[in-house]
């Protein structure tokens, strides 16, 4: 994964996302998008940082931190939809899980997922992301593994509420973690490269339920070893990743001192304005502040538009994941075969997220190879996209968070889009998801459209009045320097 991303050239990711410097016109740069301008302390010079300084800083990041995050999501989404999997190897029987009742257990688990998203990702700063991503991991990894000790519906229901709870964070404060490190037309690539994982997790999920089924030990046979191993996994690994994760740029202990401060500096430059803090710890947590990182962050047309985006799109992913199993079982396959039937869709939603080949378009198309071909890749798209357009931190990780929840609500719906009296051609289903992918493309080009016309405006002067509405630090994303990201 870091040798394929050392390969990744920034500029192309500069020509998708373009975003203006304060003081230069973007066509005043040169074509090497790794151009930046430094102010040196009490001086109003700018100077150019060395390209050569910039590309090792962000490689040296990408080898640090992205692999860790890959194996971090890849490990969230097969604990939370091996429930998928266990329920074609005998969860459904032993549990009497009869009528819509699995249905309620998978909506369970978005209840607390949803409420803690908001709050979650004020506490990243607080307890240092190199803690707090790591502690989530060890929670939902015990509750992973105790779900394999359930013997009822009720316990079932707990352990689901629990293991939502204990994920919920999780997806936000990655992104808000990210957006630490890396400058604002960088955090795209970054996410999707960790994204990729939750398509590639349903073929792992897939492959090892299939040999961890086959499990018969000490009076727990089949579906609870799918689990308990796989929770297991899931702890450990959370012991391992507290050790390396760094909490900030300015605390990384594999950058020198100089790389340091100039990764510290690159990113007060990419703030364009939007925050007057010099390091990203600086930015002190304040209830006194809460309101207006709320408003700033909910009121914002970027915010509200790719929130909207964000739970048509994950409609149909989470409708994927959690009933591709049951999908292709009512198809006649036994157990066995529908558990390896579903590797190859994930492996193709997997390449095209990593290779940022996917169409919404496509995504209508009832194959399942073209639908994780076409969605997955749109989903880090609409995260990124906002984490992009919301500033400063705290700001960011309320818009953030605020998205993740409302576009988690889908999952009230997803839960319910494929019920087993509509086996085997699930026409509701489908209709339901390609329904919402239509929404997705109709948002997507509102969005644009606001986006060039608020930077045209900018351009022009037309926001130079907010200047004067008082604290110039706390304008963030809507200083009139800063510039939305298309």
């Amino acid at each position: 994964l870091s040798i394929l991303m050392s390969l990744h050239e920034d500029r192309s990711i500069a020509m998708v996302s373009k975003v203006s410097s304060p003081t230069l016109k973007p066509m005043d740069k040169p074509e090497d998008m790794d151009y930046e301008e430094k102010v040196e302390e009490g001086s109003d010079v700018l100077q150019p940082i060395d390209p050569a300084l910039q590309q090792r800083i962000t490689r040296k990041f990408d080898t640090h931190i992205i692999p860790w995050l890959f194996a971090i999501w890849l490990l969230a989404f097969i604990d939370r939809s091996n429930i998928g999997n266990a329920r074609i190897d005998g969860l459904a029987d032993d549990l009497k899980l009869d009528g819509d009742k699995f249905n309620i257990a998978l909506t369970v688990f978005y209840i607390p997922y949803v409420l803690v998203d908001v709050p979650s990702n004020w506490l990243v700063k607080y307890f240092g992301a190199n803690y707090y991503l790591p502690g989530l991991l060890i929670a939902w990894g015990i509750v992973g593994m105790c779900t394999g000790f359930v013997t009822d519906y009720n316990g079932l229901l707990a352990c689901r509420f629990f293991l939502g709870l204990c994920e919920g964070g999780l997806l936000g404060g990655m992104i808000l973690y990210l957006s630490m490190f890396y400058r604002r037309h960088e955090l795209l690539f970054r996410i999707g490269m960790f994204y990729c994982a939750a398509p590639l997790s349903g073929a792992f999920g897939g492959l090892l339920a299939t040999g961890l089924a086959r499990i018969n030990h000490a009076g727990y046979n089949r579906w609870p070893w799918i689990f308990i191993v796989e929770g297991a996994v899931t702890v450990a690994y959370g012991l391992v990743v507290i050790f390396f994760l760094p909490p900030t740029p300015s605390r990384a202990r594999f950058l020198s001192e100089s790389d340091r401060e100039a990764a510290v500096d690159r990113m007060g430059l990419d703030s364009h304005g939007a925050s007057q803090a010099s390091k990203v710890e600086s930015e002190r947590f304040s209830w006194h502040w809460v309101r207006k990182w709320v408003r700033m962050a909910t009121l914002n047309v970027n915010t509200v538009l790719l929130s909207l985006n964000f739970f048509a799109i994950i409609t149909p992913i989470y409708s994927f994941s959690l009933f591709l199993p049951s999908i292709i079982s009512s198809l006649g396959y036994n157990s066995v075969k529908a558990q390896l039937f579903t590797v190859p869709p994930n492996m193709a939603g997997f390449l095209a997220d990593f290779l940022r080949r996917g169409c919404l378009l496509h995504s209508g198309v009832q194959p399942k190879l073209m639908l994780t071909a076409g969605v997955f890749p749109s989903s880090p798209a609409a995260m990124g996209w906002l984490a992009n357009n919301l500033a400063p931190h705290y700001v960011r990780g309320t818009g953030t968070g605020w998205q993740i929840a409302i576009g988690n609500c889908s999952a009230f719906v997803a839960t319910f889009t494929y019920l087993r009296r509509d086996a085997p051609e699930y026409r509701t289903g489908h209709t339901i998801n390609i329904g919402f992918l239509v929404f997705s493309l109709c948002l997507t080009t509102i969005n644009i459209l606001y986006a060039k016309q608020e930077n045209r405006k900018r351009d022009k002067g037309e926001r130079d009045h907010r200047l004067t509405e008082g604290d110039e630090g706390m304008l963030g994303s809507r200083h009139p320097s800063f510039r939305y990201t298309i």
